[in-house]
């Protein structure tokens, strides 16, 4: 392509992306461009071009496709002057279930730069990004694009407030010109991997997440219909009663969750939106289909559209109006797509033909087989390192650079406007919801709670027959010790082999929680409510079983004592579980952990070793009376042996006895001071207390996380 032809070498077709651009008095854009005089940068508008900044489509005339404009169509033709032209906005869409007006977003970020801490303390920090500059602006689909390991997610992260630990940033961030933190609605992030509960079907997971994001005063018919409409956007109406499936079941394909993450974040139609590789796992064809709807929501709906995108097809890049290109963190070009081709082909690197530009620039800025092109003998180009110096200075000194500096600028200095917060569900509303969708999730998950239920059910018939019928011997003392020990021990180690079922909803909550959905306190009780009755069916079951073949004194409130025991001890272990969720997401890590901590506390359980035996430093002060077991286990004795009598061992054929309170006192070392009923109140005390660190520490982890990582420029 020559450079000075007013027309880029790819011209991109019509797309929904694009808004049709007239030119003034029916010219075409050669006689346009040869009617019109040179253009002056400061000749662009914001008012004059986007209508979302003033308020609506509207008629233009006498504005300049220079510099500025969007990259709906003809940008070369902005170096030939000022031309007369309209907007013509898209069909409107199907779906105008509204979520509220609200003003469009200009985001803008300058010089941002961001390391990483090196591997060992003596060791440099690492440069990510290294002094980017741009800005997105609304009705547009800006796309960053890059080789792997360019810096693509770190500048989405970036900009949506989410980098990691360990990562520093600096620079300037503006949303309208200010810093500013987004309401609820205002924004929403479609991460990479698709975090979703793998027991519910596509309409569901859908249907479920509108009933938590939209406001009350929106009828439920509505909100299946608005959901249902969502989920045909994206394509997946076929498979709309499909489960999305996980480790255990199959469901959809990949791609197909990609969508379904998707839709699940456009319910609100938010004014920014962020998408970290929206296009992976998916086919072209449904790579096209899927941004040809963001980008049409986008025109028709004045959003803003940022997306990381590692190589998209050449439908998918025509319907990109801006391109940021980065390469090992810098920025080999900003602005629009088919400026990106001139600037190309001007430093020496045009584009072959019938290629597709995306591909053209990322093959020549990847420098992963840069040694295999030099000692290639059919190597005929630049090695990339030296094509991404070349293109980096290029760009650094090129009229491009100019453009995006003055736009943001512009943006920086326009009328500031803020952000109201959109209406969400109440806190009852998110609360049953949560606790519908949590019951549901849990009954068809075999691994949650009903492969534990068979498992109690056979080994509590193991422990019943081994022990059956103990009497009142006075070895029947040691066996009743020994029964309820286990029992013990059984009901909660066992509690632990749904860890991974419980990894995978505290990654759903911790996705769902950045996105704003709703607060901790919710997913707490709403997961204590709904674990309750399988808990319990849990303790009957196989309670019952171990209750009655082993002899255990008889009596409904002493089987009623027990069976509730069981279940608080479940809901403990379950809520000391969750606290290692939260510090150790891997479920490996954390099954190995949460063994770790029930072992140390069975030794302090007042039945291997005797109260007054154990070692008073760490073990008995203050490991003994912080161990749910010994609470269990004293209030199961006391459940037991109560009211009954033995025969006493010193003589044989002796009519003496012994009561079950000597047992206590002497033998077992059990505390009379107080009631089994304390000993239960003390279990139920720890289950609340557990469950409150864990809430405490995912609020320090939101509260603290941002500080330490630095201040963020845009939150959500």
């Amino acid at each position: 392509m020559a450079a000075t032809s007013p027309l880029p070498r790819w011209a991109p077709t019509p797309s929904p992306s694009r808004p049709l651009w007239r030119w003034g008095g029916g010219r075409t854009p050669d006689a346009a461009a040869a009617h019109g005089g040179a253009a002056g940068a400061g000749s662009w508008s914001l008012g004059s071009v986007f209508a979302w900044a003033t308020g609506g489509y509207r008629r233009h005339c006498g504005g300049t496709a220079s510099n500025g404009a969007p990259a709906g169509g003809i940008s070369s033709v902005s170096d030939h002057g000022t031309v007369g032209c309209e907007l013509v906005p898209p069909p409107a869409l199907a779906s105008q279930t509204a979520v509220g007006t609200d003003a469009a977003v200009f985001l803008t970020w300058e010089d941002v730069r961001v390391t990483a801490a090196g591997g060992t303390r003596s060791a440099p920090a690492v440069e990510i990004l290294g002094g980017v500059s741009g800005h997105a602006r609304p009705g547009e689909v800006l796309a960053i694009m890059g080789a792997s390991g360019c810096g693509k997610t770190t500048l989405l992260d970036t900009l949506a407030g989410r980098l990691g630990p360990g990562m520093n940033k600096t620079g300037l961030i503006l949303i309208n010109g200010r810093q500013e933190k987004l309401a609820y609605g205002t924004s929403a992030y479609v991460t990479q991997d698709n975090v979703l509960m793998s027991t519910l079907s596509v309409r569901e997971a859908v249907y479920y997440s509108a009933q938590l994001q939209l406001p009350d005063t929106m009828p439920a018919s509505e909100k299946r219909a608005h959901a249902d409409r969502v989920i045909r956007e994206m394509g997946l109406g076929d498979a709309m009663d499909t489960r999305i499936g996980g480790r255990i079941t199959k469901g959809i394909s990949g791609g197909q969750r990609k969508r379904v993450s998707i839709c699940i974040e456009i319910l609100t139609r938010p004014r920014l939106l962020f998408l970290d590789e929206p296009t992976s796992g998916l086919d072209s064809a449904a790579s096209y289909h899927v941004m040809s709807h963001i980008a049409r929501i986008a025109v028709h709906e004045g959003m803003t559209v940022v997306s990381a995108v590692h190589q998209p097809s050449g439908d998918v890049f025509e319907l990109f109006h801006g391109l940021c290109l980065l390469a090992a963190g810098k920025t080999v070009f900003f602005g629009t797509t088919s400026d990106a081709t001139e600037f190309f082909t001007l430093n020496g690197f045009r584009c072959p033909h019938l290629r597709s530009p995306s591909d053209h620039f990322l093959r020549t800025i990847n420098k992963d087989f840069d040694e295999e092109i030099v000692e290639s003998s059919k190597a005929n180009r630049k090695a990339a390192a030296e094509a991404i110096d070349i293109l980096t200075t290029a760009y650094k000194s090129s009229s491009y650079a100019e453009k995006t500096t003055y736009q943001i600028v512009e943006m920086k200095h326009m009328d500031r406007v803020s952000f109201r917060r959109r209406e969400q569900a109440s806190f009852s509303t998110k609360l049953l919801v949560l606790t519908r969708r949590s019951f549901l999730n849990m009954h068809r998950d075999i691994g949650y709670y009903w492969m534990r239920l068979a498992i109690y059910v056979v080994i509590g018939a193991c422990l019943g027959t081994v022990f059956y019928q103990l009497g009142r011997s006075y070895s029947s003392i040691q066996s009743r010790c020994e029964v309820i020990m286990y029992s013990t021990a059984l009901f909660t180690f066992m509690a632990i082999g749904g860890f991974p079922s419980f990894v995978e909803d505290v990654k759903v909550f911790r996705k769902e929680r950045m996105s704003g959905h709703y607060g901790v306190s919710e997913y707490v009780i709403s997961n204590t409510i709904s674990a309750t009755p399988y808990l319990s069916v849990i303790a009957v079951l196989p309670g019952a079983i171990v209750y009655y073949l082993t002899g255990l004194t008889k009596g409904v409130d002493h089987f009623i004592y027990f069976v509730i025991v069981l279940c608080t001890c479940c809901l403990l272990v379950e809520s000391m579980m969750m606290i290692i969720a939260a510090i150790v997401p891997d479920f490996l890590m954390g099954i190995i952990i949460g063994a770790g901590l029930q072992g140390v506390m069975m030794l302090n359980g007042g039945f291997f070793r005797l109260p007054s035996e154990l070692p008073k430093p760490v073990w008995k002060y203050p490991c003994y009376y912080i161990s749910f077991h010994k609470y269990a286990v004293q209030g199961f004795y006391k459940n037991e042996f109560m009211g009954l009598s033995f025969p006493s061992d010193q003589l044989v054929e002796s009519n003496v006895t012994i009561s079950g309170v000597q047992v206590l006192k002497s033998k077992l070392q059990v505390e009379m001071g107080y009631s089994k009923w304390v000993n239960l109140a003390i279990l139920c005390a720890m289950m609340v207390l557990y469950r409150l660190i864990f809430f405490v520490i995912v609020k320090i982890a939101e509260e603290f996380g941002p500080k330490l990582r630095g201040k963020r420029g845009c939150a959500r």
